[in-house]
């Protein structure tokens, strides 16, 4: 395999041949006696050595760096033990330049020099270094050697090398890749009844790093991938991992993938409830992209409701630490991934703190509760919907929660929010259902704000039975409707209804919802993917087309997520033709519309027209990532190049083909193989 361009030269250049002369004459003249410099039994080579020697002991590191380079370019490379101390002392310093020199000396005594033994264990100290310093590239090649040496770092420091390298996009990128390379030679060796498979096999906390990096960093194609292949290689997630994994389907707009992991949870007592609020946060906001009210209600209705009953802490004593099978796709595909999952399984010692507020729900005192954003969200979803009614009964029967933990009224907050938002019809609806449910008496305020409103909008007949019911419940008994009139016609005279003079953080949230601020995908469009999703999964690539088709002739644009469905449903068949035409399809899209593929979607064709020895197509992909000045990953291509394409047209000239598009394709290989730097 080829080194990299950017590796350092090891020759000296003039400033460095001068001071190494000019270190090696004082270092005769101070050090060495006057017999022993006139001996001719030390030869220079034992001088050089001996010198390097003492640079090192001394952790001086120029000097070791400059006899190093002298000796190199005289005798060729130290000793073992010498040079593998060289980059040990490199890999201390905290200096990058430092560093990328014992990795430019590491890699390129295993790839140019493979009669010289470099110690796997050297290796594993430079990659953590090397990561720590947010040098994700090199770090990644020295761990991808220690793999091709078919060894691994000890779990631990794998956790802190793949921890660092993702905390950048880049680093996320490659610490993936990594990880699927991994799980490939886990799977190849498996297959094989290698015993490398053992020890070579990725646990729980090594899939949860990556994972969390792609959600970090929105790389939701990367994280499917990511999580399919722990179900492939049987590794067991735990609490962590089904947050995350849910996040991943919550990108990818996968509700049912979320709901099924949801099934698993609902059996757990509320101890564990604050584990989990994400993986509610992220049902209930997908509950919103698909426009399903009743699911939404349904969800949040379940969140209040006890958890601590003898049935459900007898059923965790029973199933505690047993693992779960979920289907990933569909129940009924046989031989569909299945994924183990211990809901129970919470890792004290994790190197993970991934404690974000939520957008939607948050834990308080053993219960989920609704975000102002969320309840937002559930009473404009019932005002478009005309599903008051089902609003209103939600608020009464979670009311009772929000009094005791925060000790406001729930209906009256948001009875306020919708009057400042202009909504008063709602507000009027909800404050009915209310005195019918017997809820929480709503207050003089509640009963102020929406009286006010009515007479400050003219709306004389709303207000005057408002005022009646008021007289009825109680209110305002001996105050006359002239004096109440005036007073409240005088208190909002001037006042706009706009959120510049709203105070309710709620009702900051449901002018949002009214002026519809925020970009909402179609439902629809997330009903089709889930439905190509499946029929990909499912290995029925004539119904996933036909579905794609149908967003065509209702007009409705395909997302990166259908694309990806696709595409990955055909590479699982082997079939690169069709992905070949279905190219032309995201062309056209990305030509007429917005639709912008990301780095992991690139990646994807890439590797899959490599695979099918499309390199035309190759070298387009390649165009579209460096004119975005995208990374790319070119040793994982250049890897799958070598394993499939080894010896392709290595011995044929262009005057040597037989016709054009012979010649045209030999031109693509060439490029490629430059692009790569495949040698």
């Amino acid at each position: 395999m080829a080194i990299q361009k950017n590796f350092s030269k090891f020759h000296m250049d003039d400033k460095c041949s001068k001071r190494y002369r000019l270190l090696t004459y004082q270092s005769y003249s101070s050090t060495t006696p006057q017999h022993e410099r006139l001996s001719w039994e030390v030869s220079p080579r034992a001088v050089l050595l001996r010198k390097l020697e003492t640079a090192l002991h001394d952790h001086q590191l120029d000097e070791a760096w400059v006899n190093f380079n002298g000796f190199k370019t005289l005798y060729g490379f130290p000793p073992d033990d010498l040079t593998s101390k060289l980059i040990m002392e490199f890999s201390y310093s905290a200096d990058p330049c430092w560093l990328q020199r014992a990795y430019n000396l590491a890699v390129l005594i295993c790839e140019e020099h493979s009669k010289k033994s470099l110690q796997v264990d050297i290796l594993t100290k430079l990659s953590l270094p090397l990561a720590r310093a947010q040098m994700p590239v090199p770090a990644s090649v020295t761990l991808r050697l220690m793999l091709d040496r078919r060894k691994l770092p000890p779990m631990n420091v794998l956790w802190l090398v793949l921890f660092n390298m993702a905390k950048t996009d880049t680093g996320t990128h490659l610490a993936s890749n990594f990880l699927i390379q991994i799980c490939d030679c886990f799977l190849d060796s498996s297959a094989k009844k290698d015993q490398l498979a053992k020890l070579v096999k990725p646990d729980t906390m090594t899939f949860n790093i990556v994972l969390d990096g792609c959600v970090r960093f929105k790389s939701s194609l990367k994280g499917q991938q990511v999580l399919e292949l722990m179900s492939q290689i049987g590794v067991t997630a735990d609490a962590h991992s089904i947050t995350l994994i849910g996040q991943i389907h919550e990108m990818n707009g996968l509700r049912d993938e979320v709901k099924k992991l949801k099934y698993h949870i609902d059996g757990l007592p509320s101890t564990f409830l604050c584990h989990y609020q994400q993986l509610y946060n992220s049902l209930l906001n997908l509950h919103f992209k698909f426009d399903d009210i009743d699911a939404a209600a349904k969800l949040i209705l379940g969140m209040h409701i006890p958890r601590n009953s003898a049935t459900i802490h007898e059923k965790y004593r029973r199933e505690s630490q047993k693992p779960h099978l979920v289907s990933i796709g569909s129940d009924s595909i046989r031989s569909g991934l299945k994924m183990q999952i211990v809901p129970e399984l919470l890792v004290k010692d994790s190197i993970l703190q991934s404690q974000t507020e939520l957008e939607l729900v948050t834990f308080r005192n053993g219960k989920i509760l609704l975000r102002k954003r969320a309840l937002a969200k559930l009473v404009g979803g019932c005002r478009r919907h005309g599903r008051i009614s089902e609003l209103s009964e939600v608020l009464y029967s979670i009311q009772e929660d929000y009094h005791k933990l925060e000790g406001s009224n729930l209906c009256s907050e948001v009875i306020e929010a919708c009057v400042h938002v202009g909504w008063l019809e709602t507000a009027h609806d909800i404050l009915d259902d209310m005195e019918k449910l017997g809820g929480r008496s709503m207050s003089l305020t509640t009963y102020m704000t929406l009286l006010k409103a009515y007479y400050g909008k003219q709306m004389l007949k709303q207000g005057n039975g408002l005022l009646r019911r008021m007289r009825k419940s109680g209110w305002l008994v001996d105050v006359p409707d002239e004096v109440v009139a005036s007073s409240c016609s005088s208190e909002i005279s001037g006042i706009e209804y706009s959120s510049s003079k709203c105070t309710s953080g709620l009702a900051d949230f449901l002018f949002q919802e009214a002026d519809g601020e925020e970009k909402v995908m179609s439902p629809t469009v997330y009903e089709l993917n889930s439905t190509i999703y499946f029929f990909c999964k499912a290995k029925m690539m004539e119904d996933a087309l036909k579905t794609y088709r149908k967003m065509g002739h209702m007009e409705i644009q395909p997302t990166v997520q259908t694309f990806a469905h696709l595409v990955h449903g055909y590479s699982s068949l082997g079939m690169y033709r069709d992905i070949t035409i279905l190219w032309g399809d995201i062309k056209w899209n990305m030509e007429k519309s917005n639709l912008a593929l990301c780095r992991d979607m690139y990646e994807c064709l890439l590797l899959n027209f490599l695979r099918g020895g499309y390199f035309e197509r190759v070298m387009e992909i390649v165009d579209y990532v460096k004119k975005q000045n995208m990374y790319a990953d070119k040793w994982m291509y250049r890897c799958e190049f070598l394993k499939l394409h080894k010896n392709l047209y290595t011995s044929l000239r262009a005057s040597e083909t037989r016709n054009d598009a012979q010649k045209k394709r030999l031109q693509h290989v060439a490029a490629f193989r430059k692009w790569a730097g495949v040698v």
